[in-house]
C-alpha cells in the first residue's frame, strides 16, 4: 500500500522538485546578479573614497581617507586578520567571536582562513589573512540545495520508472494471457464446429479423423509455446517451405470459403531454405502474422501469400496481404506491445513474432513498403550463418 501511494504521488512530487529548481535557479541568478551589482558600487565608492582623499589638500587627509577606505571593508563582511612578521595579530575584522588582539583563537581563526584563501604578504604591513564574502556562502548552500533537488528528482524519476514498467509488464502479462485464450479459442470452436457435423451427420465425415487430429496438436502447440517463455529457444535445422505449408494447411479450411473468400497460398522452392532455429516460437511467430492478415481481410475478399526465398546469407519469409494496408501514423510504433489496429485487440502479436525474430533467433521482422495492403519480412540467418556464429 506504502509503495502504490509512492508511485501515485510520483508524478505531483516531480513536478513541485522541478518547480522548486526552478525558483532556486532563478533565486541564484537574482541573487549572483544583486552581488555583482553591489560588488561594483562597492569598488566604486572605495576609488572615490581613495581619489578623494589623494586630492585633498588638507592636513590628515590621507590618514582619513585610509581610515575610511579600512571602514568600508569591513563594512563588506570579509574575514579579516593581520599578523606581523613575527605572527602577532595587529589587526582583525569581521571575525565570528568578540576577541581581542591576543587571544589565541584569532591566531588559531588565521589559519583556518588561510585553507580557504592564500595570505597575501605586504611588505611593511604584515601578512592579511581573509576569508569568502558572505555571498559566497549563500552561493554555496544553494548549490547544494539544487543538487539535493536533483538527487530527490532523479529519485522520484526512477521510482515513476519502475511504476511504468511494472505497470507495462502487467499489461504484458494480460495480453499473454489474452493470447493464449485467443489461440486456444480457434481450435476450441472447430472442434466445436466437428462435434456439432458429428451430431447432424448420421456417418461422419471421411477425413474427420484428421480435422480433430490438427485442431488437438494445436491446443498441444499453444501449451507448449508458453512453455517456452523464459527458457533459450532451441536451435535445429528448420526448413522455412515446409514451415510456411505447415502454418498454411492449418489455416486454408479455416477461412471463409463462400461469402468474402479468403485465398492462402505458399510461394515456395521447397521445403527450404533451412535455417537454425526453434519451431515452436517461429510456428507462432508466423501464424501472429497470418492472423494479423486475415483480420486486415475480415468482411472482404483478398488473398494472402507466404513467399519464401533467400536473399544473400538470410532466410526470408513473407506474409502479403492486399488488405487496406497499415495507416503510417502507427507505422513507427507498429511493434511495440499495446499497438493495435483492432477493435479490442491487446497488440501483442507483432511484439512477440519481433521478439522471437530478433532476440531468439538474431534475425529480424520489418513491415515492407507496399502500394496495397502490407507485406511483413521474416528474416532468419541460413543454417551455415548461424552455426558459424
Amino acid at each position: 500500500m506504502r509503495r502504490d501511494s509512492l508511485r501515485r504521488l510520483a508524478p505531483g512530487v516531480i513536478v513541485t522538485l522541478a518547480v522548486g529548481l526552478i525558483l532556486l535557479t532563478a533565486g541564484t541568478g537574482l541573487m549572483v546578479t544583486q552581488h555583482l551589482q553591489q560588488d561594483a558600487l562597492n569598488i566604486s565608492r572605495l576609488y572615490s573614497g581613495v581619489f578623494a582623499g589623494l586630492n585633498d589638500p588638507s592636513p590628515g587627509a590621507e590618514a582619513g581617507a585610509l581610515l575610511q577606505l579600512g571602514e568600508r571593508v569591513r563594512q563588506q563582511g570579509l574575514p579579516l586578520v593581520v599578523t606581523d612578521g613575527m605572527g602577532q595579530v595587529t589587526a582583525f575584522a569581521n571575525l565570528p567571536f568578540e576577541a581581542t588582539l591576543d587571544d589565541p583563537r584569532v591566531t588559531e581563526y588565521a589559519r583556518k582562513l588561510d585553507r580557504v584563501n592564500p595570505p597575501i604578504i605586504e611588505p611593511g604591513l604584515g601578512t592579511v589573512h581573509f576569508g569568502p564574502l558572505p555571498a559566497r556562502r549563500q552561493l554555496g548552500l544553494l548549490a547544494l540545495l539544487q543538487a539535493l533537488t536533483v538527487a530527490v528528482m532523479v529519485g522520484v524519476a526512477t521510482i515513476a520508472y519502475r511504476h511504468a514498467m511494472s505497470s507495462q509488464r502487467d499489461r504484458l502479462w494480460v495480453a499473454m494471457a489474452r493470447e493464449a485464450a485467443h489461440q486456444m479459442g480457434t481450435p476450441l470452436m472447430s472442434l466445436q464446429g466437428w462435434i456439432e457435423v458429428v451430431r447432424s451427420r448420421p456417418t461422419p465425415p471421411a477425413d474427420l479423423a484428421e480435422h480433430l487430429m490438427a485442431d488437438a496438436e494445436r491446443l498441444e502447440r499453444v501449451a507448449q509455446r508458453f512453455e517456452r517463455i523464459g527458457n533459450p529457444a532451441r536451435r535445429e535445422p528448420i526448413g522455412l517451405g515446409a514451415l510456411a505449408d505447415r502454418v498454411a494447411g492449418y489455416f486454408r479450411p479455416r477461412l471463409p470459403r463462400h461469402a468474402n473468400p479468403i485465398e492462402l497460398r505458399v510461394e515456395a522452392a521447397g521445403a527450404g531454405p533451412t535455417v537454425l532455429g526453434d519451431q515452436i516460437l517461429l510456428e507462432w511467430a508466423l501464424e501472429s502474422l497470418v492472423k494479423n492478415a486475415i483480420d486486415a481481410l475480415r468482411g472482404r475478399s483478398g488473398t494472402i501469400i507466404l513467399r519464401v526465398e533467400s536473399e544473400g546469407r538470410q532466410g526470408v519469409l513473407r506474409v502479403i496481404d492486399d488488405g487496406p494496408g497499415i495507416e503510417g501514423s502507427i507505422r513507427r510504433t507498429l511493434f511495440q506491445p499495446g499497438i493495435t489496429t483492432k477493435t479490442g485487440g491487446w497488440g501483442i502479436g507483432l511484439a512477440l513474432a519481433t521478439r522471437v525474430a530478433q532476440e531468439a533467433h538474431e534475425g529480424d521482422l520489418i513491415l515492407e513498403p507496399t502500394p496495397t495492403g502490407a507485406c511483413f519480412r521474416l528474416s532468419l540467418p541460413l543454417q551455415d550463418e548461424a552455426a558459424s556464429t
